[in-house]
């Protein structure tokens, strides 16, 4: 009767574990943090960022290479020669964006950051996208919204007395013309 509840408990272990696969544990699926206590450590200019196409500072690959959203060195990957995470583990600057998908990772909080959630983030998300595929992302950006936000209060605003305000935006300074 113990061997049997011995047996009984390890299939119930192997059950447990084929569910926890079956429901994502092994997936790939990543819930990437809307917050990060790590900020402030960002650099103050995160518009005029390297390339893409930068190699690693250090082993001079060419691909797999992030870039410190702290200092805005460009370092390989874990997966190349792991200078990033040497930076991280020597200097503690944890933030980085990742070249190949965009993706921001904290080596502090050992997550992703949602870098549409997290405004800190979005200019240099929104600054890489142009500078990789040349053209603005396809989701909201912070000079379209604004636009939107903006054009969206003209309408409101706008009466047949004046038929052509018209709105010109730009990527921060926002132009009205019209009567």
């Amino acid at each position: 009767m113990a061997n049997q509840a011995s047996s009984s408990s390890t299939a119930q272990e192997v059950i447990i574990e084929d569910e926890g696969f079956l429901f994502g544990a092994e997936s790939g699926w990543v819930e990437a943090r809307t917050s990060c206590d790590h900020l402030a450590s960002l650099s103050s200019d995160l518009v005029h960022i390297p390339t893409p196409e930068t190699p690693c500072n250090r082993c001079h690959n060419p691909s797999e290479n992030w870039l410190c959203l702290c200092c805005k060195e460009v370092l390989c990957s874990r997966f190349v020669n792991k200078h990033m995470l040497e930076h991280y583990q020597t200097v503690n600057h944890c933030l980085a964006l990742s070249y190949s998908d965009l993706s921001v990772w904290c080596f502090s909080c050992d997550a992703y950051l949602d870098a549409q959630a997290i405004l800190q983030l979005r200019p240099v998300h929104e600054t890489a996208y142009i500078l990789k595929f040349g053209q603005a992302p396809p989701f909201p950006t912070i000079a379209n919204q604004a636009e939107a936000s903006t054009s969206d209060h003209m309408h409101e605003a706008h009466s047949p007395a004046c038929p052509t305000l018209h709105l010109l935006a730009y990527r921060e300074i926002l132009v009205y013309q019209g009567c």
